[in-house]
């Protein structure tokens, strides 16, 4: 070595400095952390009202009947997918299979909601989970929640799937139904068919003839989920034809439909069936076997849900 210049040394810090940093770096997380937990829990709540015609505030705007809307769709087979000859406006995607047009399908016993999910219902949660509330502000309350993702539906349906289960102001019957199995979710498009045309394999969810007045489509807007009532329909369900169209927690793909494909498919799947049709659709969207199809990530201001109460294998409520 030469001895010349002296080789430079590099400072090693002390521990106790090291020390000092790493616990400024800790509290300095510390205090972030606390700021964004108090921010979350100072999440201003929606000012709902007091009464809203046909719901109850005291039980999260759910219909003010004795089933909390929900209506009861007994065990049993009904026809599924769409058969050209009768309907004449079928789809490719709702044949059965090559060499069938329709299919059979059997169904446990389920639950339905009589009316499509409301603003003021997703906003009761949104309220009692401390969320920020910008999905449904300046929304009319009795309106369909739209606008909102896959997952977000998913999240509000277990929400209430707990609510209704920790609450003494459950009707009976159904905490006797969440107690053997039921759980609140999104129906398959299965349970979703055939709530929508009963088990008279009909064409539209009310039985024969031209639209009743009380189905919203090839209109301008969407309008209240308890506007009318359709007593020609299948099990007496509102807006099963128009308003909004309904997401499912089944998998886009081609029939025959089986449950194990919807147990098996991931969340990720590209698209999952949405049925029924908006309010800016024509006849032929409106029918009770069209499928259409919808990304998880989508936001769109004519899609919303419906709720079911299922004790199927492949609820998707995870």
């Amino acid at each position: 070595m030469s001895q010349g210049t002296p080789p430079v040394e590099t400072p090693v810090p002390s521990r106790t400095l090291g020390f000092t940093l790493m616990s400024v770096v800790i509290v300095a997380v510390a205090l972030f952390l606390a700021q964004q937990q108090e921010a979350d829990d100072q999440t201003p709540a929606l000012s709902l009202p007091a009464n809203l015609s046909g719901f109850s505030s005291e039980h999260w705007y759910m219909p003010d009947d004795s089933y909390m809307g929900f209506v009861h769709i007994p065990a049993g087979g009904f026809t599924m997918g769409s058969n050209p000859a009768v309907d004449r406006m079928a789809y490719g995607n709702e044949r059965w299979s090559a060499t069938r047009r329709q299919g059979h399908v059997e169904l446990p016993s389920f639950y339905v909601a009589r009316y499509e999910t409301s603003v003021a219902q997703f906003a009761a949660y949104l309220n009692a989970t401390g969320q920020s509330t910008n999905a449904v502000e300046g929304l009319a309350h009795d309106l369909p929640i739209t606008g909102i993702t896959w997952p977000e539906a998913l999240a509000y349906t277990r929400w209430l799937d707990l609510t209704l289960r920790h609450s003494d102001q459950t009707p009976a019957e159904l905490s006797a139904f969440l107690e053997s199995g039921g759980r609140v979710t999104l129906p398959s498009e299965a349970e979703w068919e055939k709530a929508a045309r009963g088990t008279e394999g009909q064409v539209f969810p009310w039985r024969s003839g031209p639209p009743p007045e009380s189905v919203n489509f090839n209109s301008s807007e969407i309008r209240a989920v308890n506007a009318m009532d359709c007593s020609e329909c299948a099990w007496g369900l509102s807006d099963m034809a128009g308003n909004v169209w309904e997401m499912t927690t089944s998998p886009m793909q081609p029939y025959p439909y089986s449950e194990a494909d919807d147990l098996e498919a991931l969340d990720g799947q590209a698209l999952w069936v949405m049925r029924g049709g908006s309010f800016a659709d024509g006849l032929g969207n409106i029918r009770a076997a069209v499928r259409g199809g919808v990304d998880p990530g989508v936001r769109n201001d004519a899609i919303g849900f419906r709720l079911v109460i299922s004790t199927r294998q492949s609820v998707r409520n995870p």
